[in-house]
């Protein structure tokens, strides 16, 4: 039985460092997609805010203490996503209303650190939050580490949809903990898809018998500037930004990908919102061959175990005695 789900990526320009005012740029952006007929739209890593493309193209951020990188810090911490953050009212009204679900990359705050996190809105439920496990070497200056927790899966009418963020699809245990959860679509969010993250797209896709979304961003030097401006900089940072190359330090790439590996649409390098039908029936199809978490697996060799525990680093006595109480 033929099963389709119209699914779109969102390829366009953040606004970055200015959350608030990017989240009315992604309502629109997802309007637009809904126009379209889109069911499941996908945006790419740290949409909401920008990928911190200085710690990629400049060298300075990293020196201890540099007053650069301690202003763009303090900026995002200001910026950041906080819990059930109000903000997010005005995309899940549009998610309510339309009955979609939408998958969108941003800078989420948990006390005083920031976290690289994928945010799953789906109708009338509670955002469903991810946070990166293992940040890339340049984002460990700006990011901290993900557990077990936010490693979770949404089950739409259609299937289940899941989300990771760029390097976590090297990550083979993560692979398999996602795998477990019988995915049809898979939002594979990338800042932009290099063709390493395609093959790890496509990798992912095979593996997994699912559809996988490669979500990539474009962002442009001038976006930085205006961006940062709109977030209230005003001092040491601006001069980190100006060292980034002129034009784009991102440049797309999206594609969409069949459980059998093969790309069936993608872009290129300029703004664009990439939509395809999605025959959910392949899902199925491509297990007769395949099932890395059933046939395949090897039980009887292998075990994964998931700690889903939250990790706060600091427990209080007192509250352990109350709980057991």
């Amino acid at each position: 039985m033929t099963k389709i789900l119209k699914a779109a990526i969102v390829q366009e320009t953040p606004l970055p460092l200015a959350i608030t005012d990017g989240i009315e740029r992604a309502v629109g952006y997802t309007k637009d997609a809904i126009e379209r007929g889109a069911k499941l739209i996908a945006f790419g890593e740290c949409f909401l805010g920008g990928y911190p493309a200085w710690l990629q193209h400049v060298s300075a951020p990293a020196l201890w203490e540099h007053p650069g990188t301690k202003e763009l810090h303090a900026l995002l911490l200001e910026q950041a996503i906080r819990g059930d953050d109000p903000r997010f009212q005005q995309l899940q009204w549009v998610v309510d209303i339309a009955g979609v679900c939408v998958s969108i990359g941003g800078y989420s705050r948990v006390r005083s650190s920031l976290f690289n996190t994928q945010f799953l809105f789906r109708p009338k439920m509670p955002v469903l939050v991810h946070r990166k496990l293992l940040p890339s070497h340049g984002e460990r200056l700006l990011f901290g580490s993900g557990d077990g927790s936010t490693l979770d899966v949404h089950e739409a009418p259609w299937g289940r949809i899941g989300q990771l963020s760029s390097n976590e699809h090297w990550m083979p245990l993560a692979r398999a903990a996602m795998h477990h959860t019988g995915e049809s679509v898979h939002v594979a969010a990338w800042p932009t898809v290099e063709d390493i993250g395609l093959l790890a797209s496509s990798h992912y896709a095979f593996e997994g018998r699912t559809f996988v979304l490669a979500a990539g961003t474009v962002q442009h030097k001038i976006d930085i500037l205006q961006g940062y401006r709109m977030a209230g900089g005003t001092g040491p940072g601006r001069e980190i930004l100006e060292r980034l190359p002129d034009g784009y330090v991102q440049k797309g790439r999206s594609a969409i990908i069949a459980p059998d590996g093969v790309m069936i649409a993608q872009t290129g390098e300029d703004p664009k919102c990439l939509v395809a039908d999605l025959d959910l029936s392949e899902v199925e199809q491509a297990l007769s061959t395949m099932d890395v978490d059933g046939q395949h697996a090897r039980p009887d060799i292998f075990e994964l175990r998931i700690d889903r525990r939250p990790r706060k680093g600091i427990v209080d006595t007192g509250d352990e005695a109350s709980e057991a109480a």
